[in-house]
């Protein structure tokens, strides 16, 4: 049985910000879940019995190395992926790196990262739960936590 598939799946993602407003992002490699090629945010699903914050601090150390401070929470967005045969639930969050230099550390998954700025054109690729959140993010639709 796998998430997403067989039954709903929960994930989400981190919209990681630098000191200048810039997010980052990263493009979606070959042996990802679903959107393959698609830019998105950083994330990942929340496995059996973890919470979904320290599911997204696991994930974001694991694909781009760095410790993250998670400052807010944003609207959660209703995945659904009818080519791919998928619904997921995605928790969204806002966070600032507390350590490290965000770099690939999973290739296979992952074939580029890049900060984006909040009035730079985005990709025509961006995937709902990158695009929703960064919207939401923009009018002021988080609570701090």
């Amino acid at each position: 049985m796998k998430p997403g598939k067989d039954y709903i799946g929960v994930g989400g993602g981190v919209l990681i910000l630098d000191d200048d407003g810039r997010f980052l992002m990263m493009k979606r490699g070959g042996e990802v879940r679903n959107e393959c090629g698609w830019w998105s945010k950083p994330g990942g699903k929340v496995d059996f019995g973890e919470t979904s914050v320290d599911a997204m601090i696991r994930e974001i150390k694991e694909e781009v190395g760095v410790e993250i401070e998670i400052f807010g929470i944003l609207p959660h967005t209703d995945h659904i992926i009818e080519d791919e045969n998928q619904h997921w639930v995605a928790v969204n969050y806002l966070a600032r790196i507390k350590s490290g230099e965000p770099k690939i550390m999973e290739p296979h998954k992952c074939d580029e990262l890049r900060w984006f700025g909040v009035n730079e054109e985005l990709p025509e690729k961006i995937t709902q739960t990158t695009r929703e959140p960064v919207e939401y993010y923009l009018a002021g639709k988080y609570i701090e936590i």
